[in-house]
């Protein structure tokens, strides 16, 4: 994928969509909490792989993987750093694990799917789509592990990729410990920019 292939106002308009869909994911995660929760703005860049690589380095996460079907396909890519994830599993399951059971992937499971159906359901009724998620998956491994395998997956080969990333805050505004990514296979956002008059 080029990174010239977008126009600066193609890029607003992804974020401007992606911001929808990561507030209402923020409503998601705050209700399940029981506290709220905030957001910064979607970055949506275009990066090289090799760069994601050597960010996220071998800090060990657990990560909430979903295929995004339906009319624009992909993966959804949900990262707790291991406290956070540990914490949220004591405070939804009452229990203190020192290695996360079939309860805990099943309290992470549940977080992200939950945070990905809010988050594509305000896409789809932004755009008229259709889109939906697949069973989560939950991985523990090193974050460069994760984030090259969901991007893989979704096809994206090529030297600079499109990396629609958002975190979430605390109402503190203290970093929380999440990153959601949304990771099109190619030609998916041209379907959603042709949708909104920008293709």
């Amino acid at each position: 994928m080029d990174s010239s292939i977008f126009t600066p106002i193609q890029l607003d308009a992804l974020k401007e969509v992606s911001n929808i869909g990561a507030g209402n994911a923020a409503t998601s995660l705050s209700l399940i909490l029981g506290h709220k929760v905030d957001m910064n703005v979607p970055s949506v860049n275009m990066v090289k792989l090799n760069d994601i690589y050597e960010v996220a380095g071998e800090k060990e996460v657990y990560g909430i993987i979903l295929r995004v079907l339906g009319d624009i396909q992909g993966n959804i890519l949900i990262i707790f750093e291991k406290e956070l994830a540990e914490k949220i599993i004591e405070g939804l399951s009452g229990m203190r694990e020192e290695k996360i059971s079939e309860i805990g992937i099943s309290v992470l499971s549940e977080i992200g799917n939950i945070m990905s159906a809010g988050y594509m359901n305000s896409i789809s009724e932004f755009t008229g789509l259709s889109i939906s998620p697949s069973v989560p998956a939950v991985a523990y491994d090193m974050l460069s592990a994760i984030i090259g395998t969901v991007f893989l997956e979704s096809y994206q080969y090529d030297e600079y990729i499109l990396d629609i990333e958002t975190r979430f805050k605390d109402s503190s505004e203290r970093d929380f410990g999440i990153n959601f990514y949304y990771i099109p296979v190619p030609g998916s956002l041209e379907k959603m920019l042709k949708k909104i008059g920008l293709n």
